[in-house]
């Protein structure tokens, strides 16, 4: 399992906060080509974004490139001159089609022949920014073998829909919803939006908490000092631990005993609590082994 709770953009044009990079406690490490780096730095940011994927990977994170959307020139430039041994995948924003997916597949499984990386090492996560993007979710999910999560960006998507961010959130809640509805169905992961209001913490801890409870099994960060708290909210407290265990037991002495359903702390347990139950347990183990990974 891919622990993805914290992904965090940084700016591909920056030395320094590459370097500091290697020392946080993300799960993952964004090297930002769009966005953050204006047009005349791109060159530049390519090299420092390549150089950077080692030092970033000795530290534990995984690193990923978010190159330039298909609809502009840059994204072949972006994958030949970064894509590298150590890089986990590419961040592919404005995403809108499954054809988009075919095409950044395409780009990646060319570098990797001429670079003789390993066949089908490096992801492909869709954000997925406008109207459109949010109609095709599922198809977008679902177009590569590659793609192992998709994730959702509020600041263009409500920009494209004539709105604005408010802290309620109510203009998200459709395409929040249907963007993690189509990364379950698809088998793959849900990654948030970014908290944009840097000064507003209990926001971020509030929001993350709703994220997780539509099913999203991260989020992505724009600051550092985001990491720690969203790190807590994404993985299981010690209360869901102990009863996962519980419910995993009490379901195994039921099975052998020909039972379907048995009645666990007053609240009934059936095969489907047991899936869960398991499969919080192995985030736990994932989550585990992504720490002591870091730690060394």
């Amino acid at each position: 399992m891919n622990v993805l709770r914290t992904m965090l953009f940084t700016p591909g044009n920056n030395w320094r906060m590459i370097q500091k990079a290697s020392s946080l406690q993300a799960d993952a490490i964004i090297l930002d080509l769009e966005d953050a780096v204006p047009m005349l730095d791109k060159e530049t940011a390519r090299i420092l974004a390549r150089d950077g994927i080692s030092i970033i990977k000795a530290g534990g994170p995984n690193v990923f490139i978010r190159i330039n959307a298909i609809v502009t020139s840059l994204t072949a430039q972006d994958m030949k001159d970064t894509a590298t041994e150590g890089l986990d995948g590419i961040v592919l924003p404005k995403a809108e089609s499954k054809e988009e997916i075919l095409e950044a597949e395409r780009l990646v499984e060319e570098v990797e022949k001429e670079k003789n990386l390993k066949s089908g090492g490096i992801a492909i996560i869709p954000i997925i920014e406008t109207a459109k993007g949010v109609v095709n979710a599922y198809e977008i999910a679902r177009a590569s073998k590659r793609v192992n999560a998709i994730s959702f960006g509020a600041v263009d998507f409500t920009r494209d829909m004539g709105t604005t961010i408010s802290k309620e959130g109510t203009e998200l809640f459709y395409a929040r919803s249907q963007i993690a509805v189509a990364a379950r169905a698809a088998g793959i992961q849900a990654i948030d939006t970014p908290w944009i209001d840097l000064a507003d913490k209990e926001g971020l801890v509030n929001d993350s908490r709703l994220a997780r409870q539509l099913g999203y099994k991260g989020k992505l960060l724009i600051h550092p000092d985001q990491i720690e708290s969203i790190n807590k909210v994404f993985s299981p407290s010690k209360e869901e631990v102990e009863y996962a265990k519980k419910v995993v037991e009490a379901f195994k002495e039921a099975e052998a005993k020909g039972l379907g359903a048995i009645s666990l702390e007053g609240k009934m347990v059936d095969v489907a609590n047991y899936r869960q139950a398991k499969d919080l347990l192995s985030l736990v183990d994932a989550i585990s082994a992504k720490e002591r990974t870091s730690c060394k």
